[in-house]
Order: structure tokens, then sequence, then C-alpha cells
């Protein structure tokens, strides 16, 4: 039996809910134009799925996107500028790259440290420390 064969054995023998694993999901970006602003709507929801600070998230996305942003009193983002979904989208998995995923075994169960004044990526599920933002 040759290792494609193998591999295809090995697939259909798997757990459904292995076959059906996906990368770490965050939610699409709810981003709508009000003059001269992007307001991205679901902000929270996306901070509550990276399980990351709000100020460490909005200054990636200023960085990226080059502009001004802040959080109104509702919990959304507000950047100046116009930026589109597929943009945002774009911006979200550099930061999901960097910030969240184990760069070791793939986990988003990650939290940021902080040694020696640098940022440092501790994943909870293989116990890997990684320099972030690399």
């Amino acid at each position: 039996m040759d290792y494609e064969d193998q591999l295809d054995r090995a697939l259909e023998q798997a757990p459904d809910e292995a076959a059906s694993a996906t990368r770490f999901d965050v939610p699409e970006p709810d981003v709508r134009g009000e003059g001269n602003v992007t307001v991205y709507e679901n902000f929270q929801a996306t901070l509550d799925r990276l399980n990351r600070d709000e100020d460490h998230v909005l200054k990636f996305l200023q960085d990226e996107l080059g502009t001004a942003a802040q959080i109104d009193e509702s919990g959304r983002a507000r950047l100046t500028g116009a930026f589109g979904t597929r943009r945002m989208t774009d911006v979200l998995d550099m930061y999901v790259e960097q910030y969240v995923t184990c760069p070791e075994c793939g986990s988003p169960d990650t939290y940021i440290v902080e040694e020696e004044g640098a940022e440092l990526l501790q994943c909870e599920a293989c116990g890997a420390r990684s320099a972030s933002g690399a």
C-alpha cells in the first residue's frame, strides 16, 4: 500500500470532526462607510474570538492600514479612510498568523506575554514560546 492509499484510508477512518476541522475562524468583518470613516461594526465580536486586548488589535490595524483609529462608546472600531471587507479580512488574517496561531502546533490557544521588553506568544496547547509579530 503506497502513501496516497494510506492517507485516503486514514481520512476515511478519521472522526467526522477531524475531517471538518478548519483553520481558526474569525468572524467576517462587518464594515461600512460613514463619510470618510470606516466603521467596523463587529469589532468586539472579533476581539472576543481572538481573545486579545482591544488596544493591541487596534494598533495592528492602524499600522497595517496606515490610518488612525479609535473605539467608540459602542465598542465599534472607527478607522479613518475607506476599507472594504476583503482588505480588513486580509489584515485580520495577518494578525491571527502573527499574534494568535502557535507557529509550532498551529493552535489558536495562545496568549501574549512580555519578557524583557519583547512580546512572546505562549501556547497553552504545546507550551511553546516564540517571538510574536515575526
